[in-house]
């Protein structure tokens, strides 16, 4: 890279950074003095957590431990960049610095993206101005979910179109919101990058073995993905070398990735050791279930780009370079990612759009020049596959404008989990209802016995129970018993309580009032 090229990438991260950012400073500034910003325009629930594992950090935390359950754990080396991240906050205003953190995070982590992307293209394409349309459609670009929106089809064979919903799908949902995703997918593209040139430079190898370690650390589940894109990489060399009798080749890049996921493996290998017998980890995989939408779903996230990227791949697949092949195998690899029997399995085919889109470069540059309408099909699919990032902006500032939950919560609310802050020990369990709960983690270092879908274990059982607590069917044995079988030491108290039923907790045997205020009010169980 030129110092040409390394000021566009500069430049481009920080016009990214920017537009993604913008969303997020708007609902700083509408938020006043009755509403507090989560921090998330959208995702909320999802970001409450993010914010809540940073507090965990922030807490002296080094092994994940959710705070969206009463039952005990084990704790489990997960979730690191955000426990190290939270470390970096101390003091008052502790929910501001955290998601001030995670968006400083997520803004220093898209140049690192940008700059690998543009390596890898460079791998492939001699044309800077090819590498710079792979970088962007790679980041801005997505499918036709805008078009099924428009079409009034927005849950078509039941699910949202993935350039919707899906970070892993494409690349902009991690820009706008998902650092850790953001830095995996740069440890990723950077290792394959050192991997693909390292010939007989074993320092390469090693540092991408290195930067896939970084990779697992962030985003466990792309190490599945790697394998399976570098084993297949391995059986096309395998048929190209067959025909032409040259396994010597075959075997160079077998050592070659051996080496490189030498030190990527022990991760792989603790993770599946740790969801098989941790009994919290176990239980939390049974109920996280993240499957892969209709196959005609992919069809329309990457019908877009599809014919020129399979036109670049024939391109590529008789070229003498066997790296050249990678992107092929990656592509290929794709819908045995989404659909391997795994429950999350739409997370798998992580950056398979990055192999699409350098296929599909190499694909339309060969077309360019031979027709005159072909010089503009480059930037006409570039506008057309921006168009979903375009409107997921539109989304978050229209979420930013009007401030409401969950992407904002009340500041009396706010205030009231600051003041049960100061009241209970660290590692409180606190019963509220689930909105409440998901929202409470992110304020202070608590737990709560429901809040989080899949880190609440047995949610599908306790939150029929803790409306029921919260409704004036039940009695108040039922209710004691409750709280002594969840650990119950606080109860909450406020509208999405309140809106459970009509059982007031003034009036309950056991509980004392510990606070109250605005709406709010908390009770401290006395059996605890």
């Amino acid at each position: 890279m030129n110092r040409t090229t390394r000021t566009w990438c500069l430049w481009y991260a920080a016009a990214l950074a920017a537009l993604t950012t913008f969303p997020y400073l708007v609902a700083f500034v509408t938020a006043g003095s009755e509403w507090t910003f989560t921090g998330f325009v959208f995702g909320v629930e999802d970001g409450n957590s993010y914010i809540a594992k940073m507090l965990l950090g922030a807490s002296g935390e080094w092994l994940f431990r959710t705070p969206y359950t009463s039952i005990p754990q084990r704790g489990a080396s997960a979730f690191l960049p955000y426990l190290l991240l939270g470390k970096l906050a101390s003091g008052r205003a502790m929910h501001l610095q955290l998601v001030v953190l995670f968006h400083l995070a997520r803004v220093a982590a898209i140049p690192l993206l940008v700059i690998a992307l543009h390596r890898f293209a460079g791998l492939f394409l001699e044309d800077e101005r090819w590498r710079r349309w792979v970088v962007v459609l790679a980041t801005i670009g997505g499918g036709l979910g805008w078009l099924l929106v428009l079409l009034g089809r927005a849950d078509w064979l039941g699910s949202l179109p993935l350039d919707l919903h899906s970070p892993e799908t494409f690349g902009f949902l991690a820009i706008y919101g998902l650092p850790h995703l953001i830095l995996a997918r740069a440890a990723m593209l950077w290792g394959l990058t050192d991997y693909l040139q390292s010939g007989t430079q074993s320092r390469r190898v090693w540092r991408a073995g290195l930067l896939w370690l970084a990779m697992g650390t962030c985003q466990p589940l792309s190490v599945l993905t790697l394998l399976a894109v570098l084993c297949l990489h391995l059986v096309l060399i395998g048929l190209v070398t067959f025909r032409s009798s040259r396994l010597t080749e075959t075997r160079v890049w077998a050592g070659r990735a051996l080496k490189s996921v030498v030190l990527v493996l022990p991760v792989f290998l603790y993770n599946a050791l740790a969801f098989l017998r941790d009994p919290y980890l176990r239980e939390w995989t049974e109920q996280n279930r993240i499957l892969s939408p209709h196959p005609a779903h992919y069809l329309a996230a990457y019908g877009l780009i599809l014919a020129p990227a399979i036109w670049g791949g024939w391109r590529a697949l008789h070229s003498e370079d066997r790296g050249r092949l990678l992107p092929i195998a990656w592509a290929m690899a794709l819908p045995f990612l989404a659909y391997f029997p795994h429950n999350l399995q739409r997370r798998l085919p992580e950056g398979a759009f990055v192999a699409l889109a350098l296929l599909a470069a190499l694909g339309i540059s060969s077309w360019t020049g031979r027709q005159r309408w072909t010089r503009w099909l480059g930037p006409g699919l570039l506008g057309a596959s921006s168009l979903s990032s375009l409107l997921l902006l539109a989304g978050g500032l229209q979420t930013a404008l009007r401030p409401s939950e969950p992407a904002f919560r009340p500041a009396a609310e706010a205030a009231a989990f600051e003041s049960l802050a100061e009241i209970a020990e660290e590692g409180s369990v606190v019963l509220a209802a689930y909105a409440t709960g998901n929202a409470l983690p992110a304020w202070v270092p608590l737990r709560v016995v429901i809040g989080h879908g899949p880190e609440s274990i047995r949610l599908a059982d306790l939150e029929p129970q803790v409306a029921r607590f919260f409704s004036d069917r039940a009695a108040d044995a039922d209710r004691a018993q409750f709280l002594m079988r969840n650990r119950v030491q606080f109860v909450f108290w406020g509208p999405h309580e309140r809106a459970l039923g009509g059982w007031d907790p003034n009036s309950a045997g056991g509980l004392r009032p510990v606070y109250d205020g605005d709406g709010y009010a908390v009770f401290a169980n006395l059996d605890s």
